[in-house]
């Protein structure tokens, strides 16, 4: 097999003698290219950041910011990737590089000052400055026209969070500064234009993304491996069932970085087409569960509406560039976001192993604390959403920041009100028990009642003992218990706005 090999700023390289843990950042590093930092080792300050071309959804490539701490190198087996260095444009001998005009107008606007966190800026705002679209419904911003198209109705406007320049400022939501403060930042990122025709990373996205290759990468008996297709790793886990399965390494790699872990085997999905599909049919919507949460964000481009809610608080931008749902329901943590969206939805899960598939209702996937009725020789291929969709739904995380945040409660709502009566409830509660639960005996309060105020705060009573919250540093359970009813009280109040309005 081919040695493992990947492209950084445009030269290619052998990933040896590197083990199979190392992460992108540590290999970088070791290479001299120290504009990526480490700051947390956890994928929450985005010091690390560098861009990684990606299979696009509206052009042939996407440039995608990442957090390099998260990622074994092995895992970019074959791929490419550009950090802040390799933004700049060199200049002759004995001339300084031109800066990127990203890196241009952070320096002109002051958005750096002790400058530890400033290149992983620099790569999330450039991975949103060549975001296709972006200009199409701004203004072009100071150093640009606005483009042609546009892309799911991202920065269709200027407000607190899009520049006239339909920038994003989401695009930053996973990258922390602690001296210089966000205003520059965020002034330098409302600054910056259309790329220029010229400019090599606006013109590689025209290009075809570096296609999937198969990898067995070995160093000091710790193997990583990459099948060509799904059938092939699905018997690679009936042999090895005890091997570690990855997509986008965002809990994996907190693993190895804080705990330590060393896998003997790691198996990665993330570029297996059978797991990329995302398909709508008239009576279901299904999601492959190695697809990232941005890309199904903005292929879907609100189609669901519940997950839409979902995927701005879900962790930041640049863990949604990585995250799955195969990986978020696979974990089977009682805090993830995304098992109260879909059990509102009654999603169901499509579990494969080498003799074939079996499709398990979410509600009935979950056993105990991390623990499913998912075999260890089977994979999440995908996540099944049954249609018609309800019509008034709602996602309602609780958590003490806005963003990029773990929550301390979690609530889905998904419920079909016809002439003023409650004909179907589904509700996803996480954080207040060992699993992610429906709340069904809030569920059957709320069904065949009228919507009024008097059985809302009837089964707002019934919700706030759903579940078994407890004490921990988040929050206690007397508050999480007080926020489950609450959060009934506020979908309540927002339907009624939505109807008066």
């Amino acid at each position: 097999m081919v040695a493992a090999r990947i492209t950084v700023n445009g030269k290619e390289t052998s990933i040896s003698p590197a083990v199979p843990h190392t992460t992108v950042l540590d290999f970088l590093r070791e290479r001299g290219l120290t504009g990526t930092k480490e700051g947390c080792a956890e994928g929450e300050c985005g010091a690390c950041s560098v861009l990684v071309a990606r299979p696009g959804v509206h052009k042939p490539t996407d440039w995608v910011a990442v957090n390099a701490c998260l990622f074994p190198v092995a895992a970019l087996d074959g791929q490419e990737i550009v950090t802040s260095e390799g933004l700049a444009t060199p200049g002759d001998p004995g001339t300084s590089p031109t800066l990127h005009p990203v890196q241009e107008e952070m320096a002109l606007r002051g958005g750096s000052q002790c400058g530890y966190c400033t290149p992983g800026f620099i790569c999330s705002m450039a991975a949103e400055y060549y975001r296709p679209g972006r200009c199409a419904h701004g203004e072009g911003g100071e150093g640009g026209e606005g483009g042609e198209g546009g892309e799911g109705g991202e920065g269709a406007h200027a407000d607190a969070e899009h520049g006239p320049n339909g920038f994003d400022l989401h695009a930053l939501s996973g990258n922390l500064c602690r001296c210089t403060g966000y205003r520059p930042i965020r002034d330098a990122a409302f600054a910056v234009g259309e790329p220029e025709g010229d400019d090599p990373l606006a013109q590689r996205r025209e290009q075809a993304p570096p296609a999937p290759v198969a990898t067995e990468y070995a160093q000091d008996d710790k193997t990583f491996v990459r099948k060509n297709t799904l059938a092939e790793t699905l018997e690679l886990l009936r042999e090895r069932p005890e091997a570690v399965v990855v997509a986008g390494s965002t809990d994996f790699g907190v693993e190895v970085n804080i705990r330590s872990r060393r896998a003997d085997l790691v198996v990665a999905l993330d570029r297996l087409a059978e797991m990329r599909e995302l398909r709508v049919e008239d009576d279901y919507v299904e999601i492959g569960a190695a697809l990232t949460l941005t890309e199904i964000e903005r292929r879907l481009d609100g189609d669901v509406p519940l997950l839409a809610e979902l995927f701005p608080q879900f962790a930041s931008r640049l863990i949604r560039n990585s995250a799955t749902f195969g990986g978020n329901l696979g974990t089977g943590s009682p805090i993830g976001d995304s098992p109260p969206v879909l059990l509102a939805l009654e999603a169901s899960v499509v579990l494969a192993d080498a003799d074939g598939e079996r499709v398990v209702p979410l509600a009935e996937y979950f056993t105990g604390y991390r623990q499913s009725v998912r075999r260890p020789d089977e994979l999440i291929r995908a996540v099944r959403i049954p249609r018609p969709l309800s019509r008034t739904t709602a996602f309602h995380k609780i958590a003490k920041r806005r963003f990029d945040d773990i929550s301390s409660v979690a609530v889905a709502f998904a419920l079909d009100i016809e002439d003023g009566i409650v004909r179907k409830a589904r509700i996803g509660l996480g954080g207040v028990a060992a699993t992610p639960i429906r709340a069904l005996a809030t569920e059957a309060a709320l069904e065949g009642q009228p919507w009024t105020a008097e059985t809302v705060e009837a089964a707002a009573r019934v919700l706030q003992a759903e579940g078994t919250p407890m004490d921990d540093h988040r929050a206690s359970a007397a508050y999480r218990s007080a926020m489950l009813g609450q959060s009934l009280l506020k979908l309540s109040a927002q339907t009624t706005e939505a109807v008066s309005s």
